[in-house]
């Protein structure tokens, strides 16, 4: 690693440490939720009805919903680091919450209020990096969003299954709090964020911290770049900013072409059946054969999420982004495909005793192949299409639209399997899915080693 992107890598990984912590909140209800459904519930109101533990799962989505707005606003008007530091303190409270609840409504105050500050992990976080690191690194940087919050998922699970429901959420705060302290003591605010606030002293600092330069030596590739920084800043389309973003900005047609790819990316996010795929997690081992726990197997669909975003940040600047999505979404709807005629099959009373097998790794594979791309790289191509002015914006548009589309599918699925049938559902989702690969094949441009204006231009 060279001394000009080092520090773009740390800062990528000091950052994210705050989207680990949003990961935890997602993946702390795996296990506590089955302690709280079971006698052993150690809240005063007795084990939880399947319709509270349904709305502690979803309720996670509006408040993620709200906040995206919220954080959105304070990033632009703060600044990027200033919204994950104000983010950090509910969160932290969020966890804290957790051991003194009393009932389902104190569960579900804690678990909107995580995802109400968690959101900020994907409203600014993406954009931050995106400001912060250079054309090569950018989508190796920008991909690594999803490794975070999947090892956080992971964690939690694993915390699950070995330490008890009150001791887990105080492990768990430990997260947040370490990132607070890095932030506030390590992390710069980026340099495009600081002109537009009108400090360009404290601009030109923060480029030769993430550039790896040495303050003294002020080279005249810095100042170039600072240069033009400034001259995008302070562009037309900047100096309008004084009457804030308009409709009007959102009506040429390259920013159309740019907000429709953006809003279908978070439609195939959704679409893509893997939320399906996590809440029948226990039912697929078992038809499998299979006589691992139910937290165990979430151990291991954890685990294969880690590798598949992991194995995206090795070939998002190899492969490009419009390849690994289209390997994405073509591998996710076979899997889905597979899973569905299996289950279908099984369902009939036909013998699959010799292919047991199949759904433990159709299973895999889709999670696989879903984290390749259409999970993991969204937040980076969006922050990446969009024009300057409208990048916040459009990128909290298009994250309201996710988190209400999370809401719908977690409550609306077991309406999907009683009308459509398990089976039905997957073949469904897996439609989605190759309907999102021709849709990638004809309007996604490769952004690949492309500067942002470089980008911008593609849709002209």
């Amino acid at each position: 690693m060279t001394g000009s992107v080092r520090n773009q890598y740390l800062t990528a990984i000091c950052v994210n440490i705050f989207t680990l912590s949003y990961g935890t909140i997602c993946g702390w209800s795996s296990a506590a939720l089955l302690v709280l459904q079971s006698d052993e519930s150690p809240l005063e109101s007795g084990p939880l009805t399947k319709d509270e533990a349904s709305w502690i799962g979803a309720i996670m989505c509006i408040g993620g919903l709200l906040g995206n707005v919220a954080f959105g606003w304070i990033s632009n008007k703060y600044g990027r680091r200033m919204a994950l530091i104000i983010a950090s303190f509910p969160l932290i409270f969020s966890f804290l919450m957790i051991p003194y609840s009393k009932n389902s409504i104190h569960l579900c105050i804690s678990r909107f209020i995580g995802g109400f500050t968690g959101s900020a992990a994907f409203a600014v976080i993406p954009i931050y990096i995106t400001e912060i690191a250079e054309d090569s690194v950018r989508g190796s940087l920008g991909s690594t969003i999803m490794i975070f919050c999947n090892f956080g998922i992971l964690t939690s699970f694993v915390f699950g299954n070995f330490f008890s429901y009150i001791l887990i959420p105080y492990l768990l705060a430990i997260f947040p709090t370490f990132f607070l302290v890095l932030i506030v003591l390590c992390l710069p605010e980026s340099p495009s964020q600081l002109l537009r606030m009108g400090r360009e002293e404290d601009a030109l600092k923060a480029l030769i911290f993430f550039s790896g330069e040495n303050e003294k030596e002020k080279s005249e590739v810095i100042m170039k770049e600072l240069e033009r920084m400034k001259d995008e800043v302070n562009s037309v389309d900047e100096k309008k900013s004084d009457r804030g973003v308009s409709w009007s900005d959102f009506t040429p047609s390259t920013t159309i072409k740019a907000m429709t790819i953006g809003i279908v990316l978070m439609c195939l996010n959704q679409f893509c059946g893997i939320f399906a795929m996590l809440n029948y997690t226990a039912s697929i081992f078992e038809q499998a054969g299979s006589s691992l726990s139910p937290n165990m197997s979430a151990i291991i669909v954890a685990f294969i999420q880690v590798i598949g975003s992991y194995t995206a940040t090795l070939l998002v600047e190899r492969a490009g982004r419009k390849i690994l999505y289209l390997v994405s979404t073509v591998g996710s709807a076979i899997g889905l495909s597979v899973l569905g005629i299996y289950i279908n099959l099984s369902s009939k009373g036909y013998d699959c005793s010799d292919f047991e097998w199949v759904p433990v790794l159709s299973f895999s594979l889709t999670i696989f192949f879903a984290q390749l791309a259409i999970l993991s790289l969204p937040f980076l191509i969006i922050a990446e299409i969009l024009p300057s002015k409208i990048r916040s914006l459009g990128s909290n548009i298009c994250l309201t639209l996710l988190w209400f589309l999370s809401f719908s599918v977690l409550k609306g699925l077991p309406f999907l399997v009683e009308m459509l049938g398990l089976h039905g559902m997957m073949m469904l989702f897996a439609s989605f899915c190759f309907l999102g690969a021709v849709y990638i094949l004809v309007f996604l441009p490769e952004t690949k080693g492309r500067s942002i204006d470089e980008i911008i231009g593609l849709f002209k």
